[in-house]
């Protein structure tokens, strides 16, 4: 852990990025527009869906009043009780701040208490600031004859990965004592808990019933399958403060997983303390603080949180000198320091014209992929990040939603996410091994810290044969090569993924002397819909795809490359209908699989822009005819993630308009939850922030609708761009591509075309 040096070198550097923020504010508009502040009043209380505050190592969610502990969970920290399946450990709550007006005539009148009404909380605002990643929280608390006004902020910082910061300031209409707490949560251990590494699907459904639980979802915040994605354990071994220097501090170990530490140090107003103390009870450390007030002062207490864990960071004793030295900055530099590093992620973004409402949901989808990812480490995400969707395991999300949304606009993001399938590859080895394969097979569900398989055993069926995984990962590895033709990274680090994932599909694919083809049999298709099936078309075609990307990649770095991989890639059968117009979903499989199952059936997928897929115009136009066109609107917009391919398809086989149609659901369909444009996996299940819906969106930005395509030969506009009824224009800003920074604007000409122009910057 990094402990910042000399209080002259911190006041320059404080005072540069405060010299910096002020020019930027002036220079970039957007500092101040509508589209990056999402706001909620009491009259969306009733619907109020969580939103995010992150840094892609520690992330937590909103709540109403600002000051109750939320859910947080750190990148790695997982729960592996025996039986189950590793799942996130929930962090002890840090960013609980608690009040009371009245304490010696009310002492059930704390705020965190009080029933959120209009009664009690007056003139409500919330505003959650996607520009630099903070939450204020406003309202008027009543507490009997006293009215107290309240202003709560919190931020997770982005400069330094192990701080969290929560401002609480009230305005008192009275004179008087009150009290103010700071508190370290020790959540209570989830009870029932399942042994979802043994159960299988009848007994999950058979222990759920016994316990009296439903996955049945329940509004507007609980998802389908929370039953069986509940948090992890974080048990407090020991802990501590002192009031001579405001501190807490507790160590914690997640059930058969790391050791994490925590502390707190508190800023309180000079002059109206009088009294401090420390506070234990069961499952909770405060510091209280007894405050003299006069009536219309304002007093700030602030809460600066430190967090560690064994691989990352310190002990507690470290974490408690790096809260301290975050007190001797102070609230306003910190503040200052997030802003700064917000706007430089900022300069990076997607600009629509004409379209309020899709430019605010595009800077929300951002917003959700930049707080739950991190540059230059070597962590993915899971399909809903820093939560518990899906018990945090990593799947294809990661690699073909997630990680082509960043690779042009924050790269080293993208490559973080590369890096987590390399630092995973001995353990997909060995996986390979053990089922009698070659090279690497990775799981279906990874664990973020350790890539060890996780599927629960009810989808056991799942890790084994729903391997197009494997492709999607060596395609993510050379789409950034080609991004970026670092020879010395692919040599390095993508070439061993790249190679591994050839050498699993090469013995994995069985040889026909009868139809001199080969096949990969006993697969579950894409769509989930049908396991245990030969030759799915879009297993087949990636895998091809990988086989070839592998060869070219060998050919890069001049070495020798096995014949087999392009013998295979060529040979692999992909079932076609009888007339040869279209594919098939699979071996035998009829034209009446084609439009059922997720997205119309499996077949759209295969317009993934990450996949790039090569495919005759006249074939593509078959698919498009077949398995997209007849894909009802209704259909679509239940589901975040059917959106893209039918985007990117309908662009590619130069129907423009209805590309633009399609987009729009983006921002109508009943997976976008408010107030904080939260994306959900679908209408019903509740299941957010969605990453891979986000990623879908922004995929439809930057390559559906824009024809764009990562290839050998450049960043090509590989099919003709198209823009949205009412669009003036899509700017791309800040594109990385080749060691070259440019905007990318697509605008409306006069004769209603798409005119593109690039500028270099």
């Amino acid at each position: 852990m990094t402990l910042r040096g000399l209080p002259a070198l911190r006041a320059l550097l404080t005072m540069s990025l405060v010299g910096a923020a002020l020019l930027a504010a002036v220079i970039d508009p957007a500092w101040a527009a509508g589209d990056f502040r999402l706001r909620v009043t009491a009259g969306g209380l009733a619907d109020y869906f969580p939103g995010m505050l992150g840094n892609g190592y520690l992330g937590t969610l909103t709540a109403p009043r600002g000051t109750e502990a939320t859910q947080t969970y750190m990148v790695g920290l997982m729960d592996r009780a025996p039986g189950d399946m590793a799942r996130p450990a929930l962090l002890p709550g840090w960013n609980a701040v608690d009040f009371n007006p009245d304490p010696a005539q009310r002492p059930t009148g704390w705020l965190n208490r009080a029933p959120l009404s209009t009664v009690r909380f007056r003139h409500y605002l919330q505003t959650l600031d996607l520009h630099d990643a903070t939450l204020t929280t406003r309202y008027r608390y009543v507490e009997r004859a006293r009215r107290t006004a309240v202003t709560v902020v919190s931020f997770i910082s982005q400069t330094q990965p192990h701080l969290a910061v929560v401002r609480l300031q009230i305005t008192p209409q009275y004179s008087g004592r009150v009290t103010v707490s700071f508190p370290l949560v020790e959540w209570k251990a989830h009870a029932p808990r399942f042994a979802l590494g043994r159960l299988t699907g009848p007994q999950v459904e058979r222990a759920l019933a016994a316990a009296g639980l439903s996955l049945t979802p329940r509004a507007p915040a609980k998802p389908d399958r929370a039953a069986l994605w509940y948090p992890g354990h974080v048990a407090v071994l020991a802990s501590g403060g002192s009031t001579g220097t405001r501190t807490l501090w507790l160590t914690g170990r997640a059930i058969d997983g790391l050791p994490v530490a925590m502390a707190v140090a508190v800023a309180l107003p000079e002059g109206a303390v009088q009294s401090l103390a420390v506070h234990r009870a069961p499952g909770h450390l405060a510091l209280i603080a007894s405050v003299q007030v006069e009536r219309g002062h304002t007093y700030a207490f602030t809460k600066y949180v430190t967090v560690s864990r064994a691989g990352w960071g310190g002990t507690a004793a470290a974490d408690v000198r790096l809260a301290r030295l975050a007190r001797v900055d102070g609230f306003d530099a910190l503040r200052v320091q997030q802003r700064a590093a917000w706007l430089r992620l900022w300069r990076a973004d997607i600009r629509i014209a004409g379209d309020p409402k899709a430019q605010q949901v595009a800077h929300s989808a951002q917003y959700s992929l930049l707080v739950n990812t991190t540059p230059d480490t070597r962590w993915a995400v899971g399909p809903c990040g820093l939560t518990l969707c899906y018990a945090g395991h990593v799947f294809w999300d990661s690699d073909t939603w997630v990680y082509p949304a960043l690779l042009l606009l924050h790269p080293r993001r993208a490559r973080s996410l590369l890096a987590f399938r390399e630092r995973t590859l001995a353990s997909a080895e060995a996986r390979a091994r053990r089922h009698g394969y070659a090279g690497a097979m990775y799981p279906w569900e990874s664990d973020p810290y350790n890539g060890s398989d996780q599927t629960p055993y009810s989808a056991r069926s799942l890790s084994l044969t729903e391997i197009h995984v494997d492709a999607e990962i060596a395609i993510a590895q050379w789409q950034y090569y080609l991004a970026t033709l670092d020879r010395a990274w692919l040599r390095a680090h993508g070439w061993p993924v790249i190679r591994a994932v050839a050498q699993f599909f090469a013995s994995r694919a069985t040889y026909d002397a009868q139809t001199l083809h080969y096949g990969i049999l006993h697969v579950t298709s894409v769509s989930e819909s049908h396991g245990d099936i030969p030759n799915d078309t879009y297993t087949n075609l990636v895998a091809a795809k990988a086989l070839r990307i592998a060869a070219a990649a060998a050919g890069v770095l001049g070495v020798k490359a096995d014949p087999r991989w392009r013998r295979i890639a060529a040979a692999l059968q992909v079932p076609l209908a009888a007339n040869g117009r279209h594919h098939l979903p699979y071996q035998e499989s009829g034209a009446a699989a084609g439009g059922r199952a997720f997205g119309g059936g499996p077949l759209p997928l295969l317009f993934l822009p990450a996949l790039d897929l090569r495919i005759p115009p006249a074939l593509r136009r078959g698919d498009y005819d077949f398995a997209v066109r007849p894909i009802p609107a209704s259909r679509l917009a239940r589901t975040s993630m059917g959106i893209l391919p039918c985007v990117a398809a309908a662009d590619e086989v130069g129907h423009g308009a209805e590309a633009g149609r399609l987009v729009q659901l983006y921002l109508t369909d009943d997976t976008l939850k408010a107030p904080f444009n939260v994306r959900t996996e679908t209408s019903t299940n509740n299941v957010g922030p969605f990453l891979t819906g986000s990623g879908g969106y922004l995929q439809s930005l930057i390559f559906g609708l824009t024809g764009l395509r990562i290839r050998a030969a450049g960043l090509l506009d590989a099919y003709p761009a198209a823009l949205p009824h009412g669009w003036r224009s899509l700017t791309l800003r800040g594109v990385s591509f080749r060691g070259h920074r440019l905007d990318i604007k697509f605008s409306r000409a006069a004769n209603g075309l798409v005119r593109i122009r690039r500028r270099m910057l």
